[in-house]
């Protein structure tokens, strides 16, 4: 069994976690909507949103760099083939 402490930080870290991802997630799939739809007229503001969640959640580790890179790259590809 772990210390307690270490349960501790797991937890807050796992939560911390979670909602970053989350909030990773919103913004690439509300991207991915925006171009899907035509009435939108913030595309491009809502394509820069999702870089820049990909990029922190990068930068906060909760994803590996590369990672975020790839996700950028196929959302590109994706929002390119529209």
């Amino acid at each position: 069994m772990p210390p307690k402490k270490t349960l501790r930080s797991q937890k807050n870290k796992a939560v911390r976690n979670r909602a970053v991802k989350s909030f990773t997630r919103n913004r690439v799939k509300n991207a991915i909507d925006a171009f899907d739809d035509s009435t939108v007229e913030n595309k491009e503001e809502l394509l820069k949103q999702a870089f820049s969640a990909l990029d922190k959640a990068a930068s906060k580790g909760v994803i590996h760099k590369n990672n975020a890179s790839r996700k950028k790259s196929k959302l590109s590809k994706k929002i390119q083939a529209k």
